[in-house]
């Protein structure tokens, strides 16, 4: 609270000031625009390189699948067993009400291995797969 100190009414100001609270919401906003595409880097993979044919942000909200050199299966930023990952992917394609998943995979990874979980995703009716790459340059 605060009082006039002014010719005129006396008395204190019942007016709230708004100004450290814009202030406070806008550095939350930055601070959360700035971390949030870091959520996904989480797991670390040493993705192929290829020359930018379409290009894609990574984000939240979409469907993602990486696999890492040992073969452990990440959904997003949680580790999950090859038998959990069906009904995780369909249930997260509910909620991103998209039917595209996003695959990742370390570079390393024998041809065999990936093409092997794309085959049980596509039998199993995800058909959908984006194969995520990085930019040849990068790093």
């Amino acid at each position: 609270m605060g009082a006039n100190v002014g010719k005129g009414k006396r008395g204190t100001i019942s007016e709230i000031n708004v100004t450290p609270l814009v202030d406070v919401m806008l550095v939350l906003l930055v601070i959360f625009m700035i971390t949030a595409p870091l959520m996904l880097n989480g797991i670390k993979l040493e993705l192929p390189k290829t020359k930018e044919v379409n290009p894609m942000n990574l984000t939240t909200q979409q469907v993602v699948l990486s696999l890492t050199l040992s073969g452990e299966l990440f959904l997003g930023k949680d580790k999950v067993l090859k038998s959990e990952v069906l009904p995780l992917v369909k249930e997260r394609f509910k909620e991103a009400k998209s039917e595209i998943l996003y695959l990742r995979a370390d570079y390393g990874i024998k041809y065999g291995a990936v093409a092997k979980l794309m085959s049980f995703l596509k039998s199993s009716g995800i058909t959908n797969i984006a194969l995520v790459t990085e930019i040849e340059g990068d790093k």
